[in-house]
């Protein structure tokens, strides 16, 4: 379902990353497109803005697309459009530019998990956990064969 840009109902945790990060994450990832603003300052010290969208949220922060050049540590505000509220972040990851825009890593300076209006899965959860595998494994309807008519 989509309302103004978001979409909700397509929700899935991204497994951990393989290679030299080993510290636990501090909150799930949850695949989930919420529209934002992002609030920064430019080169000049003006105040630059973009809309854009999450790839990913957890109750620290997000991954975002986007445009505008910015640097590790830059102070940023997100504004959920949804919701009007702001927070702020600063950039902590920056991933190559695909096509115009690049993945973002931002991190708010406080944890902020209602920010996004979802509820988090608990810090064991996985794909392996039972509740994933009985709500993926569920037919969501009567299948056509189970019961024939004679």
């Amino acid at each position: 379902m989509t309302r103004g840009g978001d979409t909700f109902g397509y929700m899935g945790t991204i497994p951990p990353a393989v290679g030299g990060d080993t510290a636990p994450r501090r909150s799930q990832r949850v695949m989930l497109k919420v529209s934002v603003v992002v609030l920064a300052r430019g080169a000049d010290n003006k105040p630059v803005t973009e809309e854009t969208r999450t790839i990913t949220v957890n109750a620290h922060g997000a991954m975002i697309l986007l445009s505008l050049k910015v640097s590790i540590g830059q102070a940023l505000m997100l504004r959920n459009l949804r919701t009007g509220e702001e927070v702020s972040c600063r950039v902590v990851c920056l991933n190559p530019y695909q096509l115009e825009k690049r993945e973002v890593g931002v991190e708010f300076i406080k944890p902020f998990p209602r920010f996004w209006r979802i509820s988090f899965p608990p810090a064991d959860w996985t794909t392996r956990s039972p509740e994933a595998k009985d709500s993926t494994n569920r037919p969501s309807g009567p299948r056509a064969d189970s019961k024939k008519k004679k």
